[in-house]
């Protein structure tokens, strides 16, 4: 997945931040509305930025009226997964780097890492379980 510019980003973030709070699509107008107690840009660079998230594959849009309706294609989790994956990708040794990463987290980040893994193994058994009494 591409990577996200300085503006791209804090685009993103409003529309991610809108969608956590429920609040759904947004017009460029209301992204510039977000954006104006932290800076100073003209409308039209909004609607360019939107426009060319939209061209990336970073947001969908929809019409409503005369404006588009913005919205995040995926969520902040899902796209930050894909930056790590995307640097794993990088290295010559996949194993070596997921290594170093993990002895790097904190003791609170191995314990969601093994409550996740945890629920991995337990669903793919209750695959395995299931195929098998199903006979496939």
């Amino acid at each position: 997945m591409k990577g996200l510019g300085e503006l791209e980003r804090t685009v993103m973030e409003i529309l991610w931040a809108r969608e956590d709070a429920g609040e759904g699509a947004a017009t460029a107008r209301d992204v510039s509305r977000a954006l104006a107690g932290e800076r100073d840009l003209a409308h039209t660079t909004v609607m360019t930025v939107l426009d060319r998230l939209a061209k990336k594959g970073f947001l969908t849009r929809e019409r409503d009226g005369r404006a588009w309706r913005y919205r995040p294609t995926a969520s902040r989790e899902s796209y930050v997964a894909e930056l790590m994956l995307g640097a794993l990708d990088q290295t010559g040794d996949r194993d070596a780097a997921l290594a170093h990463f993990v002895r790097s987290v904190s003791e609170d980040e191995v314990a969601v890492l093994r409550q996740v893994l945890d629920e991995l193994t337990a669903a793919s058994g209750d695959g395995d379980r299931h195929r098998t009494e199903s006979g496939g």
